[in-house]
């Protein structure tokens, strides 16, 4: 039996990556303490000078400011101050109005989001929002509102261009041309829990347990002839392995390139683009087409409203049309690393998920240590969770994803920096 790997941003993460929207943002706002406070998202005009020691984005800077006993009011793309009369006796320093040129970046910042699917899931938020505004101004035209919408979704689109574009440089900076990703020389010291993980199911590998992963008696019936067959010529190696990789980064080439060698048939899919590669550009939207919404969206005549979602970008080369012959041509296993599986990806989750011949799903789960309570706490409820959105026969889901007892925490480890 095959595997398909999934691997997401907590893939990353495990190997001392900082690549989550929180990791991104915060190096954001202290480029922007560093810098002449001009870019293409905000800019500062004099009021006071405050000193930005830590003040790693915007709530921490309200804080600072909130010392000198002044009032922060957030407006329209804006923050103003409002102080006692202490500031005209001058004994409050000078500072800064923090004013938004990217109304997007605004309103992730304001929510505090951490998460990139939390990003995607805003974009689609706000993408409803303008379909769903009404005007009370019953004097204007159809023509007038449906021009007003289009001038909107392009606002839109362009903000969140322009923070995939600053996302994308900071991946390649802090990233690609910072970190060992793709160097094997480290691999025997540090990656060898990633290594027998991503291993193809075999008899050599003597992963305990592997019967209860299937509920279907067939299934494992078929394992273990494969084993016997396996033993009797360890140089069969007939079962395959797919890495769907949703990074941008080149965490993974160490593997394929350590898999390889031992003559194991790995393809790797970077379904979401790869930085540096003009023939796979990132890939970075919205992928719900079973939202109700979206028929709505589909069914207006402006190919604008249509731009992020992700469908169209996996039509510019070949590796979603190889990922469906891959789960069409024989059984697999679905292991879940570091990916959250939320909403934004739920169209390719669920031609996965719900094909015939995915026999079964395993998580690897994030696992951390609460600092207030010392309990050991994990996400793999919730990422079971988030499966379970993306199965229309619920039936079929309990039967396919393994219990928690037979799941294990995803490894933890630090790639050295370059």
């Amino acid at each position: 039996m095959n595997r398909l790997v999934i691997i997401g941003n907590g893939f990353d993460l495990a190997h001392g990556l900082p690549t989550s929207y929180k990791d991104f943002i915060d190096d954001y706002w202290a480029n922007v303490k560093n810098s002449n406070h001009n870019d293409d998202f905000i800019s500062f005009v004099d009021l006071f000078d405050v000193d930005f020691k830590n003040t790693r984005n915007l709530y921490e800077l309200a804080n600072f400011i909130k010392q000198f006993n002044a009032k922060i009011k957030f407006s329209d793309g804006e923050i103003y101050t409002e102080f006692g009369n202490n500031f005209m006796t001058g004994q409050y320093p000078r500072s800064h109005v923090l004013i938004y040129k990217n109304s997007f970046f605004k309103i992730v910042n304001q929510k505090n989001i951490q998460n990139w699917v939390d990003i995607e899931n805003e974009y689609y938020r706000q993408l409803k929002k303008i379909i769903n505004s009404k005007c009370l101004d019953v004097s204007k035209s159809e023509e007038f509102w449906e021009n007003e919408q289009s001038i909107k979704v392009q606002k839109l689109n362009t903000e969140f261009e322009e923070i995939k574009r600053i996302f994308e440089e900071y991946l390649i900076e802090k990233i690609e041309n910072n970190y060992l990703l793709n160097s094997s020389n480290e691999f025997n010291s540090i990656n060898i829990d990633f290594y027998n993980i991503l291993r193809p199911i075999s008899v050599f590998n003597n992963e305990s347990n592997w019967r209860s992963e299937f509920n279907n008696i067939d299934d494992v019936n078929e394992i273990e002839i494969f084993f016997k067959e396996e033993k009797l010529n360890p140089d069969l190696n007939k079962a395959k392995i797919r890495l769907l990789n949703f990074n941008y980064t080149s965490t993974l080439d160490r593997y394929v390139n350590r898999l390889k060698e031992g003559e194991i048939k790995v393809d790797l899919f970077h379904i979401h683009g790869k930085l540096n590669d003009e023939l796979n550009l990132m890939n970075f939207g919205f992928g719900d087409e079973m939202d109700e919404d979206y028929k709505r969206i589909e069914n207006i005549n402006d190919n604008e409203y249509l731009r992020n979602f992700k469908s169209f970008q996996y039509l510019q080369n070949s590796n979603y049309s190889k990922l469906l012959n891959y789960i069409d041509s024989d059984k697999f296993q679905v292991l879940i690393m570091g990916h959250s599986c939320g909403l934004s990806d739920r169209t390719l989750l669920n031609t996965i998920f719900e094909h015939n011949n995915c026999r079964s799903i395993k998580v690897y789960y994030h696992q951390w240590e609460d600092k207030v309570t010392n309990e050991l706490k994990d996400n793999y409820t919730e990422i079971t969770q988030n499966i379970s959105r993306h199965f229309n026969k619920k039936k079929l889901m309990r039967e396919k994803i393994v219990n928690k007892t037979l799941c294990k925490p995803l490894p933890q480890i630090q790639l050295p920096k370059k």
